[in-house]
């Protein structure tokens, strides 16, 4: 056989070997066309086969980062119209990193124009919104495992060192219903990151009867990969508190640490908290809360020095406020924990054994609110200390609504706060009474939340604030009180305004009296304040607004006489007055015809007159 012969067929079989790779080739491409694989990693494809697919991330919506797949699929499941439009969360690379430069890394901000979406997007972007209260089409743009700044002061990084070498473990209990996904998978995911492997015992995810698919099976896989995180299904809707309980009672770790199921845990975070509690097991803390950007995501965050403490007003809502000067120099540096009258109570950890000695929260507490003051009162008056730590950060999304909905027909935070009051305030009670016009209603049994108080061998919350909450306004000073009730056209309009408003300083106005306290209860105090616990009435020329209370008077002074009715303000030396609209609260020349400014006060001592007839131009 020739040479040429040779090469010629070996040429020949050399096109036949190369032949079936290709052929090979052609049928997986084939296949692979029609059977398309856009599902994120770690979720299991949904066997519905109406799922549409959104071909690339749509028009003005910035670029997702992502290793190697570039669709995204939106879940629908034909059981629950509430999936419908979920964009499933970006994942991290096969390396476990992030995309150093991928949206929202380092807690930078997500920006976007709703107009410049594609009409899917914006349905996405609306659905995100109404189901969340967040902005969810941001979110799901996000890594899970995002990076965040270390936010810690410098000083916080030093005394790392000064820990103790023993620490307890740790359960994270984290509570949720129908959260969205890429959201509690950050949550999970920046406690699993950022926690050392020795301190966290376990997560345990309690879900509170949620009703979307993508908290099913689909969380169930996916948690799957991780030891450390066990899911517990309520099985009913039974709200945050009893959530709580149900989580605590399944957690095995020595503390427990409560974290809402919108949060991101910074580095350095879980350390400070056990250490305080590894150096006294009555002490319950705190970690400061930074703000997550409903909107954009962006992590907002502050140095020690602008750390603030929980209070609390006389309608038993907590509030922030700056560090007392008695708490100031009773530490060394911003660093050092802080000691707080409350909580804001989302986020702390507590000794297992403490939490249960001071009975855990009250069963009697329906799904929300009021849990956060009851652990407050009784860790202070029962033994226990409260502090929040400069040195431990975690993230929060504060919504400004909420999204889900209960039964009608209840009002739930007056029904806790009067079972709180009963067993906590002793006769401090009766001015969050005031506040609700004695309307107590059925609050239940509190006979066995008053036996452990009494077991424990609780101090008085006279005692508490007269120790730990000095700086609160004691209405049982004032010298009226109640709703301030205009005596013009017809007798019907009181003062109201809504401190709880965004406003810096939000307007006073007449509106229909309504006898429930709330808005249109005030207190009018010995120096001639008209409060409504830490805001007080003011007027500096223009319009009459509520403003925090200085006590220097001035503005803030109004001399009440309670047989005239007449408001007067000796700075402008003039009256207070309803305007003809029924809404609006003017201050005019005074005039003893006019009725519009003649007020009464619901409840007023007959000490008013002498205690605030102290200027002689005032009749």
């Amino acid at each position: 056989m020739g040479l040429g012969v040779y090469f010629r067929r070996r040429a020949r079989w050399m096109k036949y070997l190369l032949a079936i790779p290709a052929l090979y080739l052609c049928v997986m491409i084939f296949m692979g066309k029609s059977s398309d694989g856009g599902v994120d990693s770690g979720h299991d494809r949904n066997s519905n086969n109406n799922l549409p697919v959104i071909e690339g991330v749509g028009e003005g919506r910035p670029e997702v980062p992502r290793p190697a797949k570039k669709k995204l699929v939106y879940a629908r499941n034909a059981e629950s119209d509430k999936d419908a439009n979920v964009l499933h969360a970006p994942v991290p690379g096969e390396d476990g990193k992030t995309n150093p430069d991928g949206p929202g890394e380092l807690g930078k901000a997500v920006t976007m124009k709703k107009e410049d979406l594609g009409p899917k997007e914006k349905t996405l972007f609306d659905d995100g919104w109404q189901n969340n209260a967040f902005n969810q089409y941001a979110s799901d743009m996000i890594s899970v495992k995002r990076s965040l700044p270390d936010v810690r002061d410098d000083r916080c990084k030093e005394e790392e060192s000064g820990y103790l070498t023993d620490l307890p473990d740790t359960s994270v209990i984290v509570c949720f219903h129908n959260e969205a996904w890429s959201v509690l998978l950050r949550t999970v995911h920046s406690v699993l990151d950022r926690s050392p492997s020795h301190l966290l015992k376990e997560i345990v995810l309690v879900d509170d009867d949620s009703d979307m698919e993508h908290l099913k099976k689909p969380l169930e896989d996916y948690m799957a990969k991780y030891p450390k995180v066990k899911i517990i299904r309520a099985g009913k809707r039974v709200g945050l508190i009893r959530a709580r309980l149900i989580g605590a009672e399944n957690a095995i770790g020595k503390v427990l640490t409560f974290l809402d199921s919108h949060c991101e845990c910074v580095q350095g975070w879980l350390e400070p908290l056990l250490d305080r509690i590894a150096r006294n097991w009555t002490t319950v803390v705190c970690p400061v809360i930074d703000v997550i950007d409903d909107s954009t995501f962006e992590y907002h965050y502050g140095r020690a020095s602008g750390t603030q403490v929980g209070g609390f007003d006389w309608n038993l809502q907590f509030n922030w406020h700056g560090i007392p000067d008695h708490e100031k120099q009773r530490r060394k540096y911003d660093t050092d924990p802080v000691q707080s009258p409350t909580m804001a109570g989302g986020l702390f950890s507590i000794d297992r054994k403490f939490f249960q000695r001071v009975g855990t929260y009250d069963d009697g507490f329906d799904i929300w609110g009021g849990e956060n003051l009851e652990l407050s009162f009784k860790t202070w008056m029962c033994g226990g200390t409260l502090e929040i730590i400069p040195c431990s950060h975690v993230g929060h999304i504060f919504r400004k609504r909420s999204p889900y909905k209960w039964r009608t027909g209840v009002n739930v935070l007056k029904r806790n706060s009067i079972r709180l009051a009963e067993v906590w305030l002793d006769e401090h009670k009766k001015y969050y009474y005031q506040r609700i016009n004695n309307d107590l209603g059925d609050f239940g049994d509190v006979s066995a939340r008053k036996s452990l108080r009494e077991e424990l061998k609780c101090q008085s919350f006279d005692w508490y604030l007269k120790n730990i909450y000095p700086e609160l306004f004691i209405p049982g000073e004032a010298v009226g009180s109640g709703e301030i009730r205009n005596k013009g056209d017809g007798n019907k309009f009181c003062l109201d305004a809504n401190t709880d408003e965004a406003a810096d300083q939000p307007p006073v106005i007449t509106y229909p009296c309504h006898l429930t306290g709330g808005n249109q209860y005030w207190s009018l105090s010995k120096e001639g304040e008209i409060r409504r616990d830490e805001a007080c009435i003011d007027f500096a020329g223009k319009d009459v607004v509520v403003y925090p209370c200085h006590g220097q008077k001035g503005n803030q002074l109004w001399n009440y006489n309670h047989e005239t009715g007449r408001m007067f303000h000796p700075t402008s030396n003039k009256c207070m007055e309803m305007h003809t609209d029924h809404k609006t609260i003017k201050v005019n020349a005074c005039d003893d015809d006019n009725e519009r400014q003649k007020w009464k006060f619901q409840e007023t001592l007959t000490l008013a007159t002498v205690a605030l007839e102290l200027h002689a131009q005032f009749r």
